[in-house]
């Protein structure tokens, strides 16, 4: 009898147990979080390695707040070739690489009409806020949805999505295709933030108030080191062989005065090369946010921050320079005044926002030869000349290719036709060829790539990254530490290490505190915040959400 009345107890505490929980997890605000504001901030080139080699120098409200009150993924990388900016953004936003959602570099050959094409380049629209064709600009090429999509699908087109970068691609890829607005800065003789007639037929009040300010035209100033220059032991010489510089001053060394050599260096343009072409995003980034009414209400908005400036000053400076260096530590700032900011506005513990990186990049090949790490330069004119020397010697045609670019060649199927020469041939020849060129690692044919399914290595990487409707006929690799542009500043696009790792930070509603060595891929970031938002992920997401991430 007791052992009844005890079982029966134990069964309703049970039972009340399982009645709790199941309230518990059928209520709506543990199914899914609700914050105000989404905001994905993608800082162009940025390495891994700038959080950890720069750490001691950032101030406590920038990069390290996102590190240690949110939630650090140490081991992320980019699962597919080619790492270039346009690709990059597509990959953070839509879940998937270039195989899936099409953006197989910032521009490309393009087989039905035998011509380069830009990513984000559309004549069928028209510019807003300048006469320039840099205006002349839409995510039509984007095959896949975006986050930002299926939160404007989720909510009824009542969640917003803004864009904003320095450049187009930066804005317009991760916006997506319902975006409300992308917003890009136009330099020359006008420092003003654009758009295009496919989002709107002309700018809103508070865009025009902004680019009819004196904002812009105030960092046409000196560029000198935030703090003392001697402190900046993370990084190498002022003076040194492997930096570019600007026109118009004889050494790339600080200071810089941007206003006198803006007028050698393309206008308004020279900032983008400078630490302030971010402070510019920060400032429109905020305005859009109070002219938006960006996270003002309980439907979730996103906003698209990148931070380009940082790739322009890598491209001419290199990873190991002293400019690079001070740009990062302005940037600490720049986060630290923009999350501020949102604490102020959206309200602190109201938003959630992520961090990464559209790429990472190589230290100067010169440099590291000079430091006798083997690195070296691809020549490109020699190559083309070597190929088609084998083209003509092999086929009896030295016109069989229509296109090398973004490290892929592009056959002629229709003179291959008529010369009754069968592409799976002529590809396995190329490739056999190839395999003997000074500073190639690795080169595949598009059907190996199609036949055959990599799980690792640099093959998993190329297949990621091949498009079987866009891509080339035949894909090819350098040896690590090897570039094809300018023997000054750093360069990226490849599958190796110093291209492919780069910061994943979560931090705000919904995130847990804490980091992990574990890897995380680029494509599991946009599946991750469909799941904290509790809407369908991308169409094409091929990533999976970073359930550890979540609370």
């Amino acid at each position: 009898m007791k052992y009844l009345k005890y079982s029966i107890i134990l069964a309703l505490i049970s039972f009340k147990g399982f009645s709790q929980n199941s309230n518990q997890f059928s209520s709506q605000d543990d199914i899914y979080v609700k914050p105000k504001l989404v905001v994905g901030v993608v800082v162009d080139q940025m390495r891994y390695d700038y959080l950890t080699r720069f750490y001691t120098k950032y101030g406590d409200g920038g990069f390290k707040r996102l590190m240690n009150e949110g939630f650090n993924c140490k081991n992320n990388h980019f699962n597919y070739i080619p790492t270039k900016t346009a690709p990059g953004h597509a990959s953070i936003y839509t879940g998937t690489t270039p195989k899936g959602h099409g953006i197989i570099g910032n521009d490309w050959y393009d087989k039905t009409t035998k011509s380069s094409v830009y990513c984000a380049g559309d004549d069928s629209v028209n510019a807003v806020g300048t006469t320039s064709d840099a205006g002349k600009m839409s995510p039509h090429r984007m095959l896949t949805t975006t986050f930002s999509d299926e939160n404007r699908l989720f909510t009824q087109n009542q969640g917003k999505t803004i864009g904003i970068s320095i450049k187009d691609r930066g804005a317009i890829l991760p916006a997506g295709h319902t975006a409300n607005a992308a917003y890009w800065f136009h330099g020359k003789d006008e420092g003003v933030f654009i758009s295009s007639t496919y989002y709107q037929q002309e700018l809103p009040k508070w865009v025009e108030r902004f680019n009819a300010s004196k904002t812009v035209k105030s960092y046409l100033k000196d560029w000198n080191t935030l703090y003392n220059i001697k402190t900046y032991t993370e990084s190498g010489d002022d003076l040194n062989d492997f930096e570019h510089g600007f026109d118009g001053k004889e050494t790339a060394t600080f200071p810089y005065d941007l206003k006198r050599l803006s007028k050698t260096n393309d206008g308004f343009d020279i900032l983008k090369t400078t630490p302030y072409g971010n402070s510019i995003v920060t400032d429109f980034a905020m305005e859009a946010i109070e002219g938006e009414d960006l996270g003002k209400d309980d439907i979730t908005d996103v906003l698209t921050v990148s931070y380009s400036s940082t790739d322009y000053v890598g491209h001419n400076f290199g990873v190991n320079s002293k400019e690079v260096q001070d740009t990062y530590l302005r940037l600490d700032k720049e986060l630290e005044r923009f999350l501020k900011y949102l604490d102020k506005t959206v309200g602190e513990g109201q938003y959630t926002l992520f961090l990464t990186a559209d790429h990472g990049a190589v230290e100067v090949p010169a440099y590291l030869e000079s430091q006798h790490i083997p690195a070296g330069y691809f020549n490109k004119k020699e190559f083309k000349t070597q190929l088609n020397e084998f083209m003509s010697s092999t086929f009896g045609a030295s016109d069989l290719i229509e296109n090398i670019s973004n490290n892929q060649i592009f056959l002629d199927r229709a003179k291959l036709k008529a010369m009754k020469l069968d592409l799976s041939m002529v590809q396995d020849k190329i490739v056999k060829e190839l395999e003997g060129y000074n500073y190639i690692y690795k080169v595949y044919a598009a059907s190996t790539l199609v036949h055959q399914a990599f799980t690792s290595g640099i093959e998993e990487l190329l297949e990621n990254g091949y498009n079987q409707k866009r891509s080339g006929d035949i894909l090819y690799e350098f040896e690590p530490g090897v570039t094809s542009s300018g023997k000054k500043g750093s360069a990226h696009s490849t599958g190796l290490n110093y291209d492919t790792h780069v910061p994943l930070l979560f931090f705000g509603k919904g995130v847990k505190h804490g980091s992990t060595l574990q890897k995380t891929r680029i494509i599991d970031i946009a599946p991750t915040i469909s799941g904290l938002l509790g809407i369908s992920f991308p169409n094409g997401a091929t990533g999976q959400p970073l359930e550890f991430v979540l609370k």
